[in-house]
C-alpha cells in the first residue's frame, strides 16, 4: 500500500511539473486570453448576468507570449477563447492549436461586416471571428513637438527625431514600419529588402533619443507621463490617451501602415466549449460590440454596433480611416517559410 501511495504521489508530481497537467476548469467559468487593457472588466458582469458564467481573464503583451502559452504542455486546455492577431491565426491553425468554429452556435456572427467576413488570414471564416480592428501610427506630445509631420521619418530620420521616443516591441509591426518608410510591402519576402529594413531599425536603435522597445501600451504610457515625446502606438491606445491628456495626439504616416484585426478563436481542447461559444456570441451582440469599442476606442467590425458608436469616434479618420487612407495600408500575412528571414533580421536588430 505504501508503495502504491508513493507511486501515486510521484505520478501526481510528474503530471504537474513535467506534463503540465491541471485541474479541470469549473464548468461555470469561461477562460479568456487576450491583449492587455482590451475590455472593460465591468462589462463582464453583464455576460455573467446573461449566462451565469464567470469570466477568468488572462492578458498578454506579445504574440510570441500567447503562442508559447498555447504550445506548453496542456496549454490548449487552459483557455476557452483566445483573442489573437490576424497574421498568427493561420499559424495557430497549422499547429492544431485552435479548432474550427461552428457558426450555427454563434447566431450573432451575422452581424460581422462584409469586409471582415472572409478575411485573407482566414478566407473561409473557418477558425475566427473578428473582435476589433485598428491601425498603428505615431502618438506624440503637441506641447513638445512644434512641427509634427505624418511620416515615419519622425522616427527613422535622425535629423527629424524630435526628442525621446519609443519603438514597439513587436517583430512584424516594427519591420512593417521600416518597410513602409522604405516604400516596400510589409509582407515582402525579398532578403535584400528585409536586410535593408533591419539595418534601418539597427541604426534607429543606436539613436541617443531612443528610450527602448515597449510592449503593448508601454509607449502610450511613456508619452502620457512625459518621459517620451513620440512613440509607435496602436490606434485605440493612442485615442484613449488623448482623453487622459489634451496635449497628446495621434497621426497615421502618409507612407502607409498596417491595418490589423484581432480575432476570437477557440483553442483545440477548450475545457468549456459551450461557454466559449456563448462568450463569442455575446461579444458580437450589437450592444456589447458598441460598448466594447466605446471603451477601448478601436474600430468595430460589427455592422449592427456601428450606429451605436460615439459619433465623434465614427467621424474620426484615425479610428475609421477613409478609403484613401485604407489604400495605403496592408494586412500582415503569414509568411510561412519566409518567417525565418524576419526572425533572423529581428534577432540581429535586438542583439546589437
Amino acid at each position: 500500500m505504501m508503495r502504491r501511495m508513493r507511486l501515486l504521489v510521484l505520478l501526481t508530481v510528474l503530471c504537474g511539473v513535467v506534463l503540465g497537467c491541471s485541474k479541470p476548469a469549473p464548468r461555470n467559468q469561461v477562460n479568456v486570453l487576450m491583449w492587455s487593457e482590451y475590455i472593460d472588466r465591468a462589462m463582464l458582469a453583464d455576460f455573467q448576468k446573461r449566462t451565469g458564467l464567470e469570466v477568468r481573464l488572462d492578458e498578454y503583451e506579445a504574440t510570441e507570449d500567447m503562442v508559447a502559452k498555447l504550445q506548453q504542455a496542456g496549454g490548449t486546455k487552459q483557455y476557452d477563447v483566445v483573442v489573437a492577431s490576424d497574421h498568427i491565426i493561420p499559424v495557430l491553425a497549422k499547429l492544431n492549436l485552435i479548432q474550427p468554429l461552428d457558426r450555427e452556435r454563434i447566431p450573432n456572427s451575422k452581424n460581422v461586416m462584409e469586409r471582415f467576413a472572409r478575411p485573407s488570414y482566414d478566407p473561409e471564416g473557418k477558425y475566427s471571428l473578428p473582435y476589433q480592428w485598428g491601425t498603428m501610427g505615431l502618438m506624440y506630445r503637441k506641447d513638445k513637438i512644434a512641427d509634427m509631420q505624418p511620416t515615419w521619418a519622425m522616427i527613422f530620420d535622425p535629423a527629424r527625431q524630435p526628442g525621446r521616443f519609443t519603438l514597439i516591441d513587436s517583430m512584424r509591426d516594427m519591420m512593417a514600419a521600416a518597410l513602409k518608410y522604405q516604400g516596400k510591402s510589409v509582407n515582402t519576402a525579398d532578403p535584400g529588402e528585409l536586410r535593408a529594413a533591419g539595418e534601418l531599425l539597427a541604426a534607429t536603435k543606436k539613436s541617443p533619443q531612443l528610450l527602448g522597445f515597449e510592449p503593448g501600451v508601454g509607449g502610450k504610457n511613456k508619452v502620457v507621463s512625459g518621459d517620451a515625446v513620440l512613440a509607435i502606438v496602436y490606434s485605440g491606445d493612442a485615442i484613449r490617451a488623448t482623453e487622459e491628456d489634451p496635449n497628446v495626439d495621434f497621426i497615421l504616416p502618409r507612407e502607409g501602415t498596417i491595418i490589423w484585426v484581432d480575432a476570437m478563436t477557440i483553442p483545440a481542447h477548450a475545457p468549456n466549449l459551450d461557454g466559449a461559444y456563448q462568450f463569442i456570441d455575446w461579444i458580437l451582440d450589437a450592444q456589447t460590440g458598441a460598448a466594447l469599442s466605446n471603451f477601448n476606442r478601436y474600430a468595430t467590425p460589427n455592422a449592427e454596433s456601428l450606429p451605436l458608436i460615439n459619433k465623434e469616434d465614427r467621424e474620426n479618420k484615425t479610428i475609421y480611416p477613409d478609403e484613401e487612407l485604407l489604400g495605403t495600408m496592408e494586412y500582415l500575412e503569414d509568411m510561412g517559410p519566409h518567417t525565418r528571414l524576419y526572425d533572423e533580421v529581428w534577432t540581429a536588430v535586438k542583439s546589437r
